[in-house]
């Protein structure tokens, strides 16, 4: 399968510190691949400079769904195609598809964006001239690249709040602060950190069996994980020393895949900064392939799933 719709917006490739116990490119520097693919979308619908300090307007990322289509080792080289899905008053809907050298695509990133003041205070509506460029990069969504098991419906934030997470008794897996290496060069942290905190966090709700044995012994195969869709909701955008709190829950289990919910809280307010939704599955190492959990285990997570903790 080859995709050639779009524009080549990024070059790049896999660097092994960007790999994880997986021994594959981690979702969090996915996600900063498809940032930085973003501007050179960005460049082309006439809004060079977007995401530079000195920007008067800029895209704000307001979510993500994403799908994991093909695995990249250290090493491998990369690129991604971009275009302009629908066009609102003030928003878009962009698609970027990052590639392999033969033209597979590895992962899809259906993008919404709003045009906004550069301190984001202000959304406000596309002068005409980037309209006009919007239509020369149109395209239609390719399949692949549609969601699978996460659904797209609205979301807002009023549904998230600490008060909410601990009510559920949702599993606390991340608590920290927001660096200063987090943020961009408007100050607001950056899209991939939110990632990559649900990464780090990750095996406080899944446990450490999730790991790198499936508890046979040393001739077993060695098991670990793999996420296969995502979606990324952002509310509000933290600063550099700004504090945060990760809650998670399993919402719903088969033999195939883990379907898990996250919530991304301001501790000081209460308030959420963002939210996620991801399917998770295990993935045997050796063979580089999805492996099903046994019927034991199935029951045995349903039994802990939080059903009514919506994204």
């Amino acid at each position: 399968m080859v995709w050639r719709d779009g524009i080549e917006v990024w070059v790049g490739g896999v660097n092994t510190w960007e790999c994880d116990e997986m021994g594959h490119l981690n979702v969090r520097h996915w996600v900063a691949k498809s940032i930085e693919a973003l501007g050179g979308l960005a460049a082309a619908l006439g809004m060079e400079g977007a995401f530079a300090a000195q920007a008067k307007s800029t895209l704000l990322v307001r979510e993500q769904h994403i799908r994991f289509l093909r695995e990249a080792k250290p090493g491998a080289a990369l690129s991604a195609r971009g275009g302009v899905l629908a066009m609102g008053e003030a928003d878009a809907v962009l698609l970027i598809v990052i590639q392999h050298p033969d033209g597979t695509p590895a992962a899809t990133f259906r993008t919404v964006v709003r045009h906004a003041t550069a301190d984001g205070s202000v959304v406000f509506p596309w002068p005409r001239r980037i309209l006009a460029a919007a239509e020369t990069l149109r395209i239609d969504p390719p399949d692949f690249a549609a969601p699978r098991s996460i659904r797209l419906d609205p979301v807002t934030a009023t549904a998230a709040g600490a008060a909410e997470a601990e009510r559920l008794g949702l599993k606390r897996i991340g608590l920290g602060m927001i660096g200063a290496s987090d943020v961009d060069a408007f100050g607001r942290m950056r899209p991939e950190i939110f990632m990559g905190r649900i990464s780090d966090g990750i095996l406080h709700l899944l446990g450490a069996d999730r790991g790198l044995s499936n508890g046979e012994g040393e001739q077993g195969p060695r098991i670990g994980g793999a996420a296969l869709e995502y979606r990324l909701v952002h509310f509000g955008w933290p600063r550099a020393g700004d504090r945060f709190e990760l809650r998670s829950a399993t919402a719903h289990v088969e033999e195939r895949y883990r379907l898990l919910r996250h919530w991304f809280i301001d501790p000081a307010t209460g308030r959420a900064w963002g939210s996620a939704e991801n399917v998770a599955v295990g993935f045997d190492l050796d063979a580089r392939k999805v492996v099903k959990l046994s019927p034991e285990a199935v029951a045995a997570l349903q039994a802990t799933t939080v059903r009514e903790m919506s994204l």
